[in-house]
């Protein structure tokens, strides 16, 4: 019996709220797909749905399979598998993907199984666990600006840049949450200001280049423009459409809801099953369904930060972070979306959406944080220079959890 329970590994609370997550999304995914059925005419329902099964199942064997890794593995393979992405990325932008006539060159189709794969998230996952390990390492000299521009910064740089073209949001997320990660592991604040003016530089450049040779990037930046605009000032395009129909079902739901399957908006809503899922949520569970669904992320946050804190190694705890929190921000900013307290940003709700690749990104993520939990393979812990050690925002992080 001891041996059975020892097969999940790793903090069981995060299990099982990631189970509760996984289990919930096949009502509004059975639901929202009708959408794609009768409106769109792709497949059936029960087509969806045992697509959406068969995803989450590979997934979560994911998950299992990387659970059981020491984590110290992933420092060699995110080193090794860095210039891949960086070349996979090159792949995916040169494919010049158009979708009314806008830039859109965010997957690559695996022809053997047909699905469509988005590489930018295996990029985030492959550079996060990089920069985690860069900063995890005893070396003075990561934390000196011209020492780390190659080994850190210059990766960091290109991968954002080959995801920025063709998904703005999640280059945003991805260059934020570097930051984020390299200021909890001790970089100093002089340099980072000055990484993140750099940043913006190269945004602002790209968006004059852009809008000065848009044959090169097809009407990107006018869709970045537009969704701001329709966003500010309530305009009347086709997404500011999305949004009405959006609040129109979270509206109609009240406190309890109209019941499951019963939601009338996912006929009219575009993006139903995906991008606008949580509208449907609110509409068919109501207000106390939409509670339950974010209390169901905030536990996830909060393992998160435990599982974090109780790493014994600087590794651990940024890789965790790094991880984590980029999905429950993607899950926040979905559900804002929703309710227009953001401008649209194509981001999924994590593990409720439909979708394949996303899913089982979601899913490795996952994988690698219980791998830590686990703690199959324990470090020790990385020591920086006493004069550092009380400055270090990770440490303090720590200590007062």
């Amino acid at each position: 019996m001891k041996n059975r329970l020892n097969i999940l590994l790793g903090d069981r609370v995060l299990w099982v709220a990631l189970a509760l997550l996984s289990i919930f999304s096949f009502l509004p995914v059975f639901s929202a797909s009708s959408n794609l059925t009768y409106v769109v005419g792709n497949g059936t329902p029960w087509s969806h749905l045992l697509k959406h099964f068969i995803v989450l199942v590979f997934g979560f064997g994911l998950m299992y399979a990387l659970h059981k890794t020491p984590y110290r593995y992933f420092k060699g393979i995110s080193i090794l598998a860095l210039p891949l992405i960086i070349l996979l990325l090159i792949y995916t932008a040169s494919q010049g993907t158009l979708i009314g006539g806008a830039n859109a060159s965010r997957w690559i189709r695996i022809p053997i199984v047909g699905l469509s794969f988005q590489t930018s998230t295996l990029a985030s996952i492959v550079l996060l666990s990089y920069v985690a390990h860069i900063m995890s390492k005893d070396n003075p000299k990561m934390y000196r600006l011209k020492s780390s521009i190659i080994p850190l910064w210059l990766p960091v740089f290109i991968v954002v840049l080959l995801i920025l073209p063709a998904n703005l949001s999640t280059a945003v997320l991805l260059f934020s949450m570097v930051v984020i990660l390299v200021f909890l592991g001790g970089y100093p604040l002089k340099y980072l200001f000055g990484i993140i003016g750099t940043g913006l530089l190269m945004g602002l450049l790209f968006i004059l280049v852009a809008k000065a040779f848009p044959e090169l990037i097809p009407n990107r930046v006018d869709t970045w423009v537009s969704r701001i605009e329709n966003f500010t000032n309530g305009g009347s395009g086709g997404e500011n459409y999305q949004i009405e129909r959006a609040k129109t079902a979270i509206a109609t739901g009240g406190l309890l809801g109209l019941g499951a399957g019963k939601s009338v908006m996912k006929n009219f809503l575009p993006q139903s099953s995906s991008d606008f899922i949580y509208a449907i949520i609110v509409e068919e569970f109501g207000l106390v369904g939409g509670a339950a669904l974010i209390l169901l992320y905030l536990i996830v946050l909060f393992r998160i930060v435990v599982i974090a804190h109780k790493s014994d190694s600087a590794y651990g705890k940024l890789l965790v972070l790094g991880l984590g929190l980029p999905i429950i921000i993607q899950a926040f900013v979905n559900m804002a979306v929703a309710l227009e307290v953001f401008p649209i940003t194509g981001q999924t709700l994590p593990l409720i959406s439909s979708g394949g690749t996303a899913a089982w990104m979601t899913c490795i993520a996952f994988g690698m944080i219980l791998s830590v939990s686990a703690g199959q393979e324990k470090e020790v812990p990385t020591t920086q220079n006493t004069d550092d050690k009380n400055e270090n925002p990770l440490t303090i992080l720590s200590e007062t959890i």
